[in-house]
């Protein structure tokens, strides 16, 4: 019948404190675990692995809902695997995140009236370790305290000296295989950081700017151009034009005046000009914007850059030495002063991009550069999705993912930074370069001076899946764990990160992919749907909340809200619900305990169960599989709000209260609900513990007697069902629920007992009558019965003598005040929903809440009449 009992345990206690303080245990739960070696993972066992790698937290990092729910979906994962069998392994560690450490150091430093440069490279980057192990790292802590089953002592930091030499290996490969190069290219580059960042380090928002369109040339050959960045024409080299466009045909080829300089410029012919966008002609800044440079690429135009690494122009003349901004006013105003400006448009709203870092604005740059030839890698990326070596869930994910990887350009990964990853390339005093492998001695002598940069902070963590398991030595944990079985991560990172260790792990593991899976999460948003953000004062502190209503109630909470690919909003009377469920669960065992329920023992056979029972045991083994089939698609949401109906609803409300009249009746009837009950919260438990740790391992432990459920068996579904008694039961809880419902409508006060007569006799109800009786306090007719409301529920009968129980006189008079104002209500929106005038200038959403009023109004009515119809006449 099942197959979900565990294997004999010490004897389980009955003692459970009146309430779950989760402050008091969660700590002491949790440092157990960790000292009892669960989370652990050993490379020489002979169970089937299963490997997930955290998305490495950065070292200046402290935790926020994103990990919170992220680390809860990873949890539940490979604490289920756990329970299951396997060899599972969550592999933890952080990344060095070069630009934000650098940062927060070098604020430390200016506190102290210094800077980098007063202490050198070599002292600034021990300055940075010294931070690191006095300040670094809290979101460790934080980890702990909300759960994670993380293997610790394989915790793994993107500049340890393994994950270095992983660096190093791969960096000096691409190089030897021509996939490295350095060139001069456009970069996003911060005039405030002093450094070139990568795509995901720009935030672009809507910036009030301006829109200038200025002539250039002279009488005939006059051409109008518009620019938003009017400080960048100092560094045109040309014009660009559509070739057949028949307004510049004449024009192209030749040579037109640039205003405010001296020199001239061509016009020239090139195809990837919109002729209908604006003019239909394109000032070209090849060393300031991306798009120039591929046309000044195309043309063999020259790249005249005019900005130095502050923003501040360079360019001789009367600008030299101003800002960008201070240089954009200047220029207009002298353009408009030779009566050069055609238009101005103030403000112009237009998209920007800014340093997510300091918020600066990002100034498209012409630099020297180390680049990753990206094009073979990220073909082979995208073949082992298209073959099904990687599966993206969802799969309308995949879209995206093709998108990016088919249509990716060549990745910058040199930073100027001094807090990295230094590129392994020397420069000798002949223009000799030399890349250095980890076992190769760099070259020396005079002249010799490695690049001062260092590589992009996703360039180690695209090593991830693999460099934190040994390679590139060949090591135990590497055969063992590697591929990874999936990555849980947002689809936010999924073109920067995933692609790049896809990239990465497909060009050093040999064509074999990083992971098997890739499981994409939404963003965790407020309540209202709208992003979490310091500006609009919604962010939330999860810690907060962990301390107010304990872990398992935000994991729960975060849980419930994750569907695949789907932002997670979020509320915190949502946790506190879940604070609630956590408590019921609490108090729903503990009666259980008080009453016998146990674990010992067989389960009785099918033939001693009441149907009751055999109800509880045929939905546990379905609850059983459903969850598994959610597990199995990444339905975090469904297989948790599945949990929790059938915990509160089926186990809690129903079963537990069924079973009431069982146990005070005594007898093997009572001594056989025990064991299911006993049955059913073992395996309710274990299905709910990866989920929510904490609780349920008291829990468990209390009533099996058990070490751990983090090491209990995962249950499986035994295929035992029994449709009949679940009809059965289906039928009671209709019989029931009407009668509460007709209960409340009357007034009634739910302890209030009635009078009652049940016509059961025949239905297969018949044997529940005192489950009946009790759940609807319902007591025997006695003498002088008389039925004032009879209620036919499905083909049995429910008669209730309500006379000295209510006042029907006072009871009608306020149904009648009550089903007039639901007629004033309906009314009222029929008036508006009938008025075309309101209509025609009322919002859709306003128009949607009268229509909601209506029809709530028609449901009033009718109920309201129906209980009128149901008194008996005064």
């Amino acid at each position: 019948m099942t197959e979900n009992s565990q294997q004999p345990q010490p004897a389980p206690t009955t003692e459970l404190p009146t309430q779950y303080a989760p402050a008091e245990v969660e700590g002491q739960l949790y440092e157990r675990w960790v000292e009892r070696g669960y989370f652990e993972a050993d490379a020489k066992s002979d169970k089937p692995p299963y490997t997930v790698v955290i998305p490495p937290p950065n070292v200046t990092g402290s935790l926020h809902l994103g990990h919170a729910f992220e680390h809860t979906l990873i949890d539940a994962l490979t604490r289920r695997k756990r329970m299951q069998g396997y060899e599972t392994l969550w592999q933890p560690g952080m990344d060095h995140a070069g630009i934000a450490t650098q940062n927060v150091v070098e604020r430390e430093l200016g506190r102290e009236g210094k800077s980098r440069h007063d202490l050198g490279r070599e002292a600034f980057v021990e300055r940075v370790w010294q931070w690191k192990g006095e300040s670094g790292g809290q979101i460790g802590g934080q980890m702990r305290r909300l759960g994670d089953g993380v293997a610790w002592t394989r915790e793994r930091f993107t500049m340890d000296e393994g994950l270095s030499q992983a660096v190093q290996t791969i960096f000096k490969r691409l190089y030897d295989d021509e996939l490295i190069y350095r060139a001069e290219r456009i970069i996003n580059w911060c005039p405030r950081c002093l450094t070139a960042i990568s795509d995901i380090e720009v935030e672009y928002q809507d910036d009030d700017g301006e829109l200038v369109s200025m002539k250039y040339g002279e009488g005939d050959d006059t051409i109008v151009v518009a620019t938003t960045r009017a400080e960048t024409m100092l560094g045109d080299t040309a014009v660009a034009v559509h070739p057949e466009d028949e307004r510049y045909k004449h024009l192209i080829g030749k040579q037109i005046r640039l205003p405010l300089t001296d020199r001239s410029i061509p016009v020239v012919g090139d195809e990837h000009v919109d002729p209908e966008f604006g003019t239909g002609a394109v000032k070209v800044t090849p060393a300031h914007d991306p798009n120039d440079f591929e046309i000044g690429r195309r043309h063999d135009l020259p790249a005249i850059a005019v900005m130095d690494e502050h923003a501040v122009i360079t360019a001789h003349g009367p600008f030299q030495g101003l800002d960008r901004l201070e240089a954009r006013s200047a220029i207009v105003a002298a353009l408009r002063a030779e009566g050069r400006i055609v238009a101005e448009k103030r403000p112009y709203v237009h998209s920007v991009g800014h340093c997510s870092r300091c918020k600066t604005t990002i100034e498209p740059r012409l630099s020297m550069q180390w680049w990753v030839k990206v094009g073979p890698l990220a073909k082979a990326a995208g073949d082992a999705v298209r073959d099904g070596r990687v599966a993206i869930h969802p799969q309308e994910m995949e879209k995206r993912y093709f998108d990016w990887v088919d249509n990716l350009h060549d990745w910058c990964i040199s930073r100027q930074l001094w807090w990295g990853h230094r590129i392994p390339v020397w420069y000798g005093p002949e223009g000799e370069v030399v890349c250095v492998g980890p076992d190769e001695e760099p070259p020396s002598g005079e002249g010799w001076r490695q690049d001062p940069d260092v590589l992009d902070t996703w360039f180690s963590s695209g090593l991830w899946p693999f460099s934190t398991l040994g390679w590139p030595e060949q090591t135990e944990s590497l055969a063992k764990f590697y591929p990874n079985s999936v990555l849980v991560t947002g689809y936010d990172i999924l073109f920067f990160w995933v692609a790049r260790m896809m990239m990465f792990g497909l060009y050093a593991m040999d064509g074999t992919p990083p992971f098997h899976t890739i499981a994409l999460h939404g963003m965790v948003r407020d309540q209202n749907g709208k992003k979490m953000s310091k500006s609009f004062g919604n962010v939330v502190n999860p810690l907060d909340w962990m301390d107010k209503y304990g872990s398992d109630a935000l994991r729960f909470t975060l849980a419930r809200g994750a569907n695949p690919g789907v932002d997670v909003p979020i509320g915190e009377d949502w946790v506190q619900g879940s604070r609630n469920f956590a408590n019921k669960i609490w108090n729903a065992t503990r009666f259980a305990l008080m009453n016998g329920a146990t674990v010992e023992g067989p389960l009785p056979d099918a033939a001693r169960l009441s149907s009751t029972d055999r109800w509880i045991l045929s939905r546990l083994n379905s609850v059983v599989a459903e969850v598994d089939a959610h597990y199995e698609d990444y339905q975090f949401a469904k297989l948790s709000d599945a949990l929790f109906h059938f915990a509160w609803d089926e186990v809690f409300d129903w079963y537990v209260e069924l079973s009431k009249t069982t146990f005070q009746a005594g007898g093997e009837a009572a001594e056989v609900s025990k064991r299911v009950l006993g049955e059913v919260l073992d395996v309710t438990l274990r299905l709910l513990h990866p989920v929510v740790p904490f609780v349920t391992e008291t829990l468990w432990t209390t009533l099996t007697g058990g070490e751990s459920v983090v090491i209990a068996s995962w249950p499986s579904d035994s295929g035992f069902r029994d449709s009949d008694a679940e009809r059965e039961i289906e039928t009671l809880q209709s019989v029931i629920t009407e009668v509460r419902r007709f209960r409340a409508d009357q007034g009634l006060q739910p302890g209030q007992r009635v009078p009652a007569r049940l016509t059961l006799a025949g239905s297969a109800l018949a044997a529940h009558e005192a489950a009946v009786r009790q759940l609807l306090r319902l007591q025997p007719e006695g003498d002088g019965f008389a039925a004032t409301a009879t209620l036919p529920v499905a083909g049995v009968e429910v008669a209730l003598d309500l006379s000295g129980v209510i006042d029907f006189a006072a009871e009608r008079k306020r149904l009648a005040k009550d089903l007039a104002a639901a007629q004033k209500e309906r009314q009222q929106a029929e008036g508006k929903l009938g008025n075309e005038a309101f209509l025609a200038k009322a919002p859709d959403h306003v128009v949607d809440k009268i229509r909601g009023r209506l029809a709530k109004a028609d449901e009033d009515i009718a109920r309201i009449a129906a209980q009128l119809e149901k008194l008996p006449q005064a």
